[in-house]
Order: structure tokens, then sequence, then C-alpha cells
């Protein structure tokens, strides 16, 4: 008799992109009587510095169980659907084959910022955290340099994590991983505009893609981490600099994707 593999326990992943709504759009699935996410958002597990790759998919589900703990309320069923939201596993490229080989099915939800808005938003995150010491054109022009020191991108205090706030934006790149491991069927991509705006219009989009029912009506799409400092205007000298800075990665991801931002 010989043994099954287990079936990988998490099918779905929030995968990016950072600063584009990720944890408004986990907090509004969570509240899916079928769905189920991490307590704290993001397990951080692939993208762990003390990774195994040999691991099998119990070693790895058994990484992710006692994130789910914190469930209330309703047990698990056979339609019960588990995911994770760790938005840096679309950019690190050491997260992707390691997801490929836990889950090929895998069904992945990506949120896209405007490069300029999702790079200014990251940088005064790190400002107020404290890990960015310095104004924000010397850290965006210091940028390749500083991701070029690393010597562990996994690291919990690498640039990557911390300073990468334009190669976070190169979207195209990073989709072209993306798509090299898993078919465009298994992937949403989705404007974190639209949550914004319409956010019980894109939870249904993303319910009707992980083949479960519609939301509750009663589900609280009240904005989550609501910034107290404006972003500046959409022409100010700012945000123009900032676009030109991200011109190529702009380029790249219309002319392969056909995707543009206004």
């Amino acid at each position: 008799m010989t043994n099954t593999p287990a079936e990988p326990r998490i099918a779905f992943l929030i995968g990016g992109v950072q600063k584009a709504g990720t944890s408004a759009l986990a907090q509004y699935l969570s509240a899916h009587p079928q769905l189920r996410l991490p307590y704290n958002k993001e397990a951080h597990v692939f993208d762990a510095e003390d990774f195994d790759d040999g691991a099998d998919t119990a070693a790895i589900d058994a990484r992710f169980a006692p994130l789910f703990t914190a469930d209330a309320g309703t047990a698990d069923t056979a339609a019960t659907l588990h995911g994770d939201a760790t938005p840096i596993s679309l950019f690190l490229p050491q997260c992707l084959p390691r997801i490929t080989r836990y889950n090929p099915a895998l069904r992945w939800i990506v949120l896209l910022r405007e490069p300029a808005e999702r790079a200014l938003s990251h940088y005064r995150m790190e400002r107020a955290r404290g890990w960015e010491h310095w104004p924000l054109w010397p850290a965006m022009l210091l940028e390749r340099w500083r991701l070029r020191l690393d010597r562990d991108p996994l690291a919990t205090d690498s640039h990557h994590r911390r300073h990468s706030y334009r190669a976070r934006g190169d979207y195209a790149q990073q989709l072209d991983r993306l798509y090299a491991q898993f078919p465009s069927q298994h992937v949403l991509l989705l404007r974190s505009e639209q949550l914004r705006t319409q956010p019980a219009t894109c939870v249904a989009q993303v319910c009707a893609f992980l083949g479960v029912p519609a939301p509750p009506a009663n589900i609280d799409y009240a904005p989550v981490f609501v910034s107290n400092t404006p972003p500046p205007a959409r022409n100010s000298l700012t945000m123009r600099l900032l676009r030109w800075l991200l011109r190529r990665e702009r380029r790249a991801l219309r002319e392969r994707y056909g995707i543009t931002f206004d």
C-alpha cells in the first residue's frame, strides 16, 4: 500500500504587491465563511530565512498550521479554502519555485498599484518604521546600489525587503516570472484603485476566481490602514519625477501586458 501525497493546505495566495491594498483584501476575504487566512495576514513561510527547500508538503503545512489557530466561530469543512497574504512572494525570485513545488495548482491574486504612488507609500512606511534615514530622492537614487549590496535578500533586514521602492514597481519582470511558473488562468490581476472604490465588486471577482459562493452581504468594506498623510497631487513635481524614474518599468508593463496607469 502506497501513501497518497497530502493535498496542499494553501490553495490561494494574495501574492502582491506591497502597499496596494493587500491588507484590506485579506480582511474582506476573511469574512467569507469558506475562506481562511492567517490570523496575522502574512505567513512569511516561503520567504523565511530558514525555509528548507527539501521540505515536503506536510512539513510546509506544519509551518502554516499555527497561523490558523485563531480561526473563530466556523469549523473547517471540505469546502474551506486556506490562503496566505504575503505580498513579497511575488517580488522575491526565490519564492516562486518553492511555491510551485508545494502547490502547482495554487491560485494567485495580484493587486497592482500605480508604481510611483506605490513607491512613495513604501518609502513613507519605512521612514515611519525607522528603517529609512535618507531623504526621498537620495533613497530612490541609491536603491540599485543598496540592492546589489545584499548578500541575502531573504534576510529580515535586507535592502530587498526594506528599500526596494522602485524595484517592486517593475511589475512586468515579476509577472514574467509568475507566468513562467503558473498558467494565466491561475492568476487574477486586480487594480488597487478598484479595490478602494469598488470593494464589493472586487471581492466578488475574487470569490468567482476561487470558485466559492458570492461573499456575504454584511461584509464591512471599511478602508484599512488609511494614511494620515495624503499623497501629493498627481501632477505635483514629486509625482512627475517619480513617474519619470519608473518610466522604463511602466513601458515594459504596457508593452508586454497591455497594462497602463493614468
